[in-house]
């Protein structure tokens, strides 16, 4: 269940293992990102797409946008 996070948690969760997301665009993802994060575009969030996550440890999601 989605929930909302202060970057104290983020930190927690992060160095317990958890698998941090920007779904970014792949050129806004490129130009800047969180350390470790990986780049899985909020388009590409469909079955082919998550394959890369490992499905028993947390995901944080994360989505910067300034429009």
């Amino acid at each position: 269940m989605p929930k909302t996070i202060d970057r104290e948690e983020l930190r927690r969760l992060v160095a317990g293992g958890a698998q941090l997301v920007e779904v970014l665009k792949p050129e806004e993802y490129e130009k800047e990102h969180l350390p470790g994060a990986i780049n899985l575009p909020l388009r590409s969030l469909d079955e082919e797409g998550t394959k890369m996550l490992d499905r028993n440890r947390p995901v944080i999601v994360y989505c910067w946008d300034t429009a």
